[in-house]
């Protein structure tokens, strides 16, 4: 699912109009990485968590030139699903199979 899909369903679901869904929608990306390059989490309950992860200072390789390349510690965005979220899908996981299942056979 793409962004304007989820604009699409939600204009379909709410009556609003899609343009004010998009600006809302943006809005909150907006407001999500801001939060991150803040170093500032979000939670979102019932939904998760957007956080920052550590990657620890290594060496690593670039293979066309075959030299070592010092990589220092950073950080990288991720999220976490929340207990509820990650619930719903575990449960719903044989009714995607068995869907995809179906469609490959026609």
């Amino acid at each position: 699912m793409r962004k304007a899909d989820i604009v699409g369903s939600i204009a379909e679901k709410t009556g609003i109009p899609k343009v004010d869904i998009l600006v809302a929608l943006e809005a909150f990306f907006k407001e999500v990485k801001t939060s991150l390059v803040e170093g500032e989490p979000v939670y979102v309950r019932g939904f998760g968590s957007f956080i920052l992860k550590k990657r620890a200072a290594k060496v690593g390789r670039n293979i066309k030139k075959n030299v070592a390349v010092d990589i220092p510690e950073h950080f990288i965005p991720a999220f976490k699903p929340a207990k509820e979220f990650v619930q719903a899908v575990k449960e719903s996981a044989h009714e995607l199979v068995e869907h995809k299942e179906a469609d490959m056979a026609d």
